[in-house]
């Protein structure tokens, strides 16, 4: 039986193979996150089936949530597949689909807008108008490149990712806001949000510097990221027109059991709708 250890030679040729098949960089760099560790608990021991199941026990073990081990697990059982180790792969955990939000990781419209106050109050244009572009187009935080003068004269921005290409309509205030920053920003072509540098905002700066207006605008940390900004967006559009089909198209799922986890309601709302169902004497 050949060496079934995870050498730098294989974990270069998984990562190529990553690449190749166009996975997003924040993909990319979650998988190789998550297999890096795999091989430090290994700690230069074989691959085995015993030694991915006992993995995956420890890491249950860390009280880790049952959607952070099933990730990990994913990374390396990828990783397995790739090798033609497919008999040492794991299950995943079995997890029953909730039916509503954590509170504390929903953002509501008033705190987004105590947000966006925060960031003017404390002259940040171009986070308060990131956060906006975000909010209000329901743009993942790895599409903000697509955000281009360009894009704002034309109303439209053309996304893509991940083999597939869709069309993002920007709202006419938007536009106008981007084109206005863009000129003062002495920005003529290409990416409106930049670094002072000229470079791309990177997902790790939006998420630091959004994060660093919770306690000036009283809103809890754990609602604060990137992709919450994505979740009230879904949660807007879908109460003004009801069309989870045409949600998904907006949002760019292949899938519309994706868009369906953007609608669950907080458990305070499903608790006031049991409520309302006045079954107890």
């Amino acid at each position: 039986m050949r060496s079934r250890h995870i050498t730098i030679k294989r974990f270069e040729r998984y990562k190529d193979h990553l690449l190749q098949e166009e996975r997003s960089p924040a993909t990319v760099e979650k998988y190789l996150r998550d297999v890096k560790e795999f091989v430090r608990w290994l700690d230069g021991g074989p691959v085995s089936k015993q030694s991915a199941v006992a993995w995956k026990s420890g890491l249950l073990s860390r009280g880790l949530t049952p959607a952070t081990v099933n990730a990990k697990l994913c990374a390396v059982n990828s990783l397995l597949r790739f090798l033609g180790w497919d008999e040492c792969r794991v299950k995943l955990l079995r997890v029953q689909r909730r039916v509503f939000r954590e509170q504390a990781r929903s953002l509501s419209r008033e705190e987004y807008l105590r947000l966006l106050d925060t960031a003017r109050d404390q002259g940040r244009t171009r986070l308060e108008l990131l956060m906006e572009a975000i909010c209000s187009t329901g743009i993942r935080v790895g599409e903000v490149k697509y955000l281009t003068v360009e894009a704002a004269r034309a109303g439209k921005a053309v996304v893509t990712l991940k083999g597939k290409v869709r069309v993002i309509l920007l709202p006419g205030k938007l536009c106008r806001k981007l084109l206005k920053y863009a000129q003062k920003q002495k920005t003529a072509s290409g990416e409106i949000f930049l670094t002072k540098d000229g470079t791309s905002l990177s997902r790790k700066q939006i998420w630091r510097e959004m994060k660093s207006l919770c306690a000036a605008a009283g809103v809890k940390p754990s609602k604060v990221f990137p992709h919450n900004l994505r979740h009230l967006f879904a949660t807007v559009f879908y109460r003004a027109c009801r069309d989870i089909v045409k949600l998904a198209d907006v949002l760019g799922h292949s899938s519309i059991e994706t868009t369906r986890i953007y609608l669950q309601s907080t458990g305070l709302e499903h608790t006031r709708c049991l409520e309302r169902l006045e079954l107890i004497a």
